[in-house]
């Protein structure tokens, strides 16, 4: 079966082949250690920069390298017809570079505490970070797309696997200490959400917006960090990322989203939902079935509800408005005339 690869993919497939094996021959000169050439050692991180981008595609074993080529393969495949090369390649640089240096400093944080050397000469490398950023990037676009695994034994929905991938992770950190995992998979979460939630900017589809043919971030209600772990513990965590939300507001480090922002995304949201994950292995990515016409209905049926409801809006603002009455002879009509108006603004 011909598989058709879009030209980024095809790049960051090469690059991780070529620096994995590269960084198993430097390791196999120098007795196992390639002296932070392309792995991240936070010691000597600093005096080779490039390892912030290279130490991503440098795995170190077989099983490593044939998931992390998987997760470009099949994610990169599908993220960069979804979002165009540019696109892609912003979130992929993005994804890579800031939990590197995250995790770097995280180490140098650790070793500073401990003063254990260990930490100073810990390997960061692999690409673990960019897979939490890609399942992060599934949640956003097809969250209800069910993964059937073992033919049909075990059913996953999208939306599920940023909280188990994070929890695998975090347990194989603490019982069998792939720490250096552990911290990629956050720094790549929390990476690939911030980004994705108020800065990456969206084409409107829904033609819900006002503002002009992009959006920015992702409002919908859906993709509030909350929805990302099971129903007991949501309303904690609603409570406390709200508290956060409002104070990165206050000190402006966010821009709040306005209502039209939430309303849009929302649509947006729908719409999306109602499509499915397509076929990583056809030509063309497109959705299978019917998923293009129900996703056409959806948004039309949604701009139809918002046109309605601004005709309702508008002919309520009218009713309500004050009309320029011609001045009166009689001097009971200004007294029935007061009289009304507390009734009104009681009402609006």
């Amino acid at each position: 079966m011909r598989i058709s690869i879009p030209p980024l993919t095809r790049v960051l497939l090469a690059l991780l082949a070529a620096i994995s094996v590269t960084h198993q021959i430097t390791r196999y000169i120098f007795g196992g250690l390639d002296q932070g050439f392309l792995a991240i050692v936070p010691q000597w991180s600093l005096f080779y920069p490039w390892v912030y981008v290279t130490a991503t595609f440098a795995e170190q074993n077989v099983v490593t390298l044939l998931i992390a080529g998987a997760t470009i393969l099949y994610g990169g495949k599908y993220l960069e017809r979804a979002w165009s090369s540019t696109e892609f390649g912003k979130f992929v640089l993005l994804v890579t570079v800031l939990p590197n240096i995250a995790a770097t400093f995280f180490y140098v944080l650790w070793f500073a505490i401990t003063r254990d050397e260990s930490r100073a000469l810990a390997y960061i490398q692999g690409s673990v970070a960019l897979q939490g950023a890609f399942l992060v990037a599934f949640k956003q676009l097809v969250p209800e797309h069910t993964v059937t695994i073992l033919k049909g034994l075990i059913k996953v929905r999208v939306k599920h696997f940023p909280a188990i991938f994070l929890a695998a992770n975090t347990i194989s950190g603490f019982i069998l200490g792939t720490d250096s995992a552990l911290v990629l998979a956050w720094t790549g979460f929390f990476t690939s959400w911030t980004y994705l939630r108020f800065f990456k900017k969206l084409v409107d589809l829904s033609g819900a917006s006002t503002g002009g043919s992009t959006i920015r971030g992702d409002a919908s209600e859906t993709f509030a960090f909350a929805y990302f772990w099971p129903d007991v513990v949501q309303p904690p965590i609603a409570l406390v990322a709200d508290r956060v939300y409002k104070t990165l507001v206050a000190v402006h480090v966010l821009i709040p989203f306005s209502a039209e922002d939430v309303e849009t995304s929302n649509v947006q949201a729908t719409a999306r939902g109602e499509g499915g994950l397509p076929s990583l292995l056809n030509q063309g990515g497109r959705r299978a079935g019917g998923g293009g016409k129900r996703e056409e209905a959806e948004r039309r049926r949604a701009l139809a509800l918002k046109a309605l409801d601004q005709r309702l809006q508008a002919a309520t603002a009218t009713k309500q408005q004050p009309a320029a009455a011609p001045p009166r002879s009689s001097a009971q009509e200004p007294r029935a005339e007061s009289n009304e108006t507390p009734v009104e603004n009681s009402q609006a």
